[in-house]
C-alpha cells in the first residue's frame, strides 16, 4: 500500500530553508489527502516534525480515525515553527508513532566522521525516545537515498522500520514513499494510490 510523505502544512510559523515550499501544503490541500486516505487505506507518515503536525494534521488524523508516522528532526525540537516535548506526548499519547529524522537534514550517505553517525543515527533517536517516552525504532532518511554504508549502520542502530527513496520490497524493512508536494490535488493522489495498487498486483 502506498505511504504519502508530509511535510509542513498551512501557513508557517518559522523562515523555510531553500526549496521546503516545494513540499508545503494548505490546510485544504490536506484535507483533499486525508479523504484519500481514509478511502484507499492508504498510509501516511511527516518528517521534520514542524508544529503543523500537531496544530493541523494531528485533530484531523484523530477525527477520522487514522493513524500515522511522524519524523521530527531531533536537532530542532523546541525550535520556532517546529514541535517541542509536549507536542511529541501527545502525538504518542494519540496513537501515532514517533520516529527519528535525524538530528538535522544531512544526506546519511556522506556522514564521515564517528562523531555525526552517532549523533544522526543513536543522539537523535536517544533524545526522541526520552521525549515522547516511547522507544524509537523507526527512521525516515533525509533526503531519502541510501547506500549499503547507510544500511550498516541503521541495522546497527537496531532500526525496525526504515523509509528512504526508491522502491521497497514486500517483508522488506525498507519502505519507499511518495512525498506530496505544493501542486497537489485530490485527483492527483487518487492516481497515485491507484497506480501503487496496480504495480502491487501485476
Amino acid at each position: 500500500m502506498i505511504t504519502f510523505a508530509v511535510h509542513g502544512i498551512g501557513r508557517p510559523q518559522r523562515a523555510l530553508d531553500p526549496g521546503e515550499d516545494e513540499r508545503w501544503l494548505t490546510v485544504e490541500q490536506f484535507d483533499d489527502l486525508l479523504d484519500v486516505v481514509a478511502t484507499s487505506g492508504a498510509r501516511l507518515t511527516f518528517d521534520d516534525g514542524n508544529v503543523s503536525d500537531v496544530e493541523i494534521a494531528l485533530p484531523r488524523l484523530v477525527e477520522r480515525n487514522l493513524r500515522a508516522e511522524f519524523f521530527p528532526l531531533a536537532g530542532r525540537v523546541g525550535e520556532r515553527g517546529y514541535v517541542n516535548s509536549a507536542d511529541l506526548r501527545r502525538l504518542v499519547d494519540a496513537g501515532m508513532h514517533v520516529g527519528s529524522h535525524g538530528w538535522d537534514r544531512h544526506d546519511w550517505r556522506h556522514l564521515d566522521r564517528a562523531f555525526t553517525v552517532r549523533r544522526e543515527l543513536d543522539a537523535a533517536p536517544r533524545l526522541l525516545a526520552e521525549l515522547s517516552g516511547k522507544p524509537v525504532r523507526r527512521y525516515s532518511l533525509p533526503p531519502g537515498p541510501y547506500d549499503r554504508r547507510v544500511v550498516r549502520h541503521l541495522r546497527a542502530a537496531g532500526a525496525t522500520k526504515v523509509y528512504a527513496g526508491g522502491r521497497s520490497r514486500p517483508g522488506s524493512w525498507l519502505h519507499s514513499r511518495v512525498e506530496v508536494r505544493s501542486d497537489l490535488n485530490a485527483r492527483w493522489a487518487a492516481g497515485a494510490v491507484t497506480r501503487a495498487a496496480f504495480r502491487c498486483w501485476r
